[in-house]
């Protein structure tokens, strides 16, 4: 790809990337509960979950996805169920205590994974990331070169801005941890993060 295009397109995904989001709101919450380590696997987990939207790109799977409503609709609903349980959770951490919260036995089938698990999760069921290799990345793309090489491209290109950004967020939210690490302060991130989580969820399921 030609250096303009791929200039172009860090220049369109940034502020999509500064934006707030589903991932924002679990790296703050996962290093304020656990640790620096907690948002770097959280971050990773959202990078992943973007390698498998480009990669459902790549051979033509988020078109199909896209171009059914029906498809689109199970995409949302999963994603923005997923995130209510998320936040539902987070929430219930805040009074129940993290400790209590690590031993509750029902468990969804990738909580296992802890933060990386709810960082590709919370990517790969989030139709919004699928739009951007959707909408986005065809206005980067030549038509006469082949078409994977582009997306693989555009999508680490992609990945490294979010990387960038997430990590630093983490050191950002580690370093003042240290400063009012309290059981009140922790508390009162807990339900803010989930009550956001939730938000994000019914914002999922019910946008247009």
């Amino acid at each position: 790809m030609q250096w303009h295009q791929v200039l172009g397109f860090v220049a369109a995904v940034t502020p999509l990337t500064l934006i707030p989001g589903t991932s924002f709101t679990l790296v703050t919450q996962q290093v304020i509960a656990g640790s620096r380590s907690d948002g770097v696997l959280v971050t990773f987990g959202s990078a992943c979950g973007l390698l498998v939207h480009a990669t459902l790109a790549a051979v033509g799977l988020s078109a199909l996805v896209m171009s059914s409503a029906q498809a689109l609709t199970v995409v949302k609903l999963l994603g923005g169920i997923y995130l209510v349980w998320l936040g539902v959770t987070t929430w219930r951490s805040a009074r129940r205590g993290i400790e209590v919260t690590k031993r509750v036995r029902w468990r969804l089938p990738w909580a296992r994974l802890g933060g990386f698990g709810q960082g590709l999760w919370s990517n790969v069921l989030n139709p919004k990331a699928a739009s951007v290799y959707l909408t986005l990345v065809p206005q980067f793309l030549t038509s006469s070169r082949p078409v994977a090489p582009q997306i693989a491209t555009l999508a680490v290109v992609h990945v490294s801005v979010v990387l960038v950004w997430l990590l630093f967020w983490t050191s950002v939210v580690a370093a003042a941890r240290t400063l009012i690490d309290t059981p009140r302060f922790r508390r009162g991130t807990s339900r803010l993060a989930g009550a956001v989580l939730v938000s994000l969820g019914v914002r999922t399921v019910t946008a247009r």
